[in-house]
């Protein structure tokens, strides 16, 4: 069943890779994560811990994979919808973010941290490659990676 371990390790390094470079766009690139992006992520951090147990868990390993595959999937599902919100094909679902921490300080610091935060919106990429945003490129890679785990699970049989 040497396919079924290698969707497993495809299964976490895929999201563990996205979530890098999200996580590295963010704090190396200065790239602010709106309200859809951090959506993304979610099921991305799910896809990774169902995957690490799947490695831990060989009798368990099937389930947690397909869990995983699922997740990967939704936060491709996610991206399409971000990455539409950013083309204008459709109107978003959130109204726009900020990255102020407010932990600490009086009403006049506040405010001056809240005038001069960066504002993302999530109906404007921040990056592209070749017309495609990062939302987009989430899309892609998560909903065909989920694909691909998937064929891998039922060639496991």
């Amino acid at each position: 069943m040497r396919s079924l371990r290698t969707a497993n390790i495809l299964a976490l390094l895929l999201p563990a890779g996205l979530l890098a470079g999200a996580w590295g766009s963010q704090l190396i690139g200065g790239l602010y994560p709106c309200e859809m992006c951090h959506w993304q992520r979610w099921p991305h951090y799910a896809a990774v811990a169902l995957a690490a147990l799947g490695l831990v868990m060989p009798g368990a390993r099937r389930p947690l994979v397909v869990l995983a595959a699922l997740a990967i999937a939704a936060s491709g599902v996610i991206g399409v919808l971000h990455a539409g919100v950013e083309y204008h094909w459709w109107n978003g679902f959130t109204a726009c973010t900020s990255t102020v921490d407010m932990g600490g300080l009086d009403a006049a610091a506040r405010l001056k941290a809240i005038l001069a935060a960066p504002l993302v919106r999530c109906d404007q990429a921040q990056w592209t490659f070749a017309g495609v945003s990062l939302a987009g490129f989430n899309a892609i890679l998560s909903l065909g990676g989920a694909l691909v785990i998937l064929a891998m699970l039922r060639n496991a049989r």
